[in-house]
């Protein structure tokens, strides 16, 4: 199977990519850490392939997305897994800039995605695309409402893809669940530990992210064991 997958550079992504190599598919990925970036192209050479690209910026996604789509056929599995947290705080001492920083990344990253890589799977009547979603996509919590604003946004924007989609395709949201990561340690320090590393829980998250389909077209998901 061949999967593009953004945010590759740490947390889930750098999990999922492990896993989905480990089982023998094909993995083109894009993250923002040049460093990060260099040691997965170091690790894993041909057919694999890990680029530089900020997914906020509509351009950058458009270069990326037409040179993978040059070297072969449209992604079977097509993952948005980049995002930002907020940082934590009343949303009126969330300032503009920081503010547009979790929105670009966490939205408009999703749709530049879209946009440049679905039309090809559009063309080709199959695919699935997977848009990382969250616990606070579905639910609230003081101090984050710009991340909630965002993963709210991805739910609805999904489920309409979902809707314009050819039979034979699917869009999903994905709850991930609560993982210990950066991204949670930011907001619950050393509470995010009660909470399974990203490693572990990739190995029940990469084969039922790999079991989606067409049946599966418009449904808001959450990974198994994380639905408490």
């Amino acid at each position: 199977m061949k999967i593009v997958i953004t945010g590759v550079t740490r947390g889930l992504g750098r999990a999922l990519v492990e896993e989905f190599i480990r089982g023998g598919h094909t993995v083109l990925g894009c993250g923002r850490g040049g460093e990060a970036i260099f040691d997965l192209r170091m690790t894993h050479g041909a057919p694999h392939h890990f680029s530089v690209v900020d997914v906020a910026l509509d351009r950058k996604v458009a270069l990326w997305a037409a040179q993978v789509l040059e070297a072969g056929s449209p992604p079977d599995l097509l993952i948005n897994n980049a995002g930002l947290m907020n940082r934590l705080g009343p949303l009126w001492e969330q300032d503009d800039r920081e503010f547009t920083q979790v929105v670009d990344v966490n939205l408009r990253g999703v749709a530049n995605v879209i946009r440049h890589f679905v039309p090809a799977m559009v063309a080709a009547k199959r695919g699935v695309i997977v848009n990382l979603s969250s616990g606070w996509g579905r639910s609230v919590s003081p101090e984050v409402a710009p991340y909630c604003a965002t993963k709210f946004a991805v739910e609805g924007l999904t489920l309409a893809l979902a809707a314009e989609l050819p039979p034979g395709m699917a869009a999903v949201p994905l709850n991930p669940g609560t993982i210990d990561t950066a991204m949670l340690r930011q907001c619950w320090a050393e509470g995010a530990a009660n909470h399974p590393r990203a490693e572990v829980w990739a190995k029940t998250a990469a084969p039922f992210i790999l079991g989606l389909g067409p049946q599966h077209n418009g449904q808001s998901l959450t990974v198994p064991g994380q639905e408490g």
